[in-house]
């Protein structure tokens, strides 16, 4: 159950623009920390896939970043 409603939440969250529309930013990596997110929770179940995602969100903190770096669910 909770791993559905975070599931939907990113959902929504991406549908309505993201880290560009809320933050006025733009994500560091590829794919994006809520894309991420999604497929660590996908894949390795509610907790260990949140704990995932957010240990991608704190090192996702560089506004200086030119190029943006790939970083796949392990």
């Amino acid at each position: 159950m909770l791993k559905r409603l975070l599931l939907a939440s990113i959902r929504w969250y991406q549908r309505r623009g993201g880290s560009r529309r809320f933050f006025n930013t733009e994500c560091n990596f590829e794919p994006s920390c809520s894309a991420y997110t999604y497929q660590a929770i996908s894949q390795y179940g509610t907790w260990q896939g949140f704990k995932l995602g957010i240990a991608r969100m704190r090192r996702c903190n560089d506004p200086d970043c030119v190029h943006k770096k790939h970083d796949p669910v392990p």
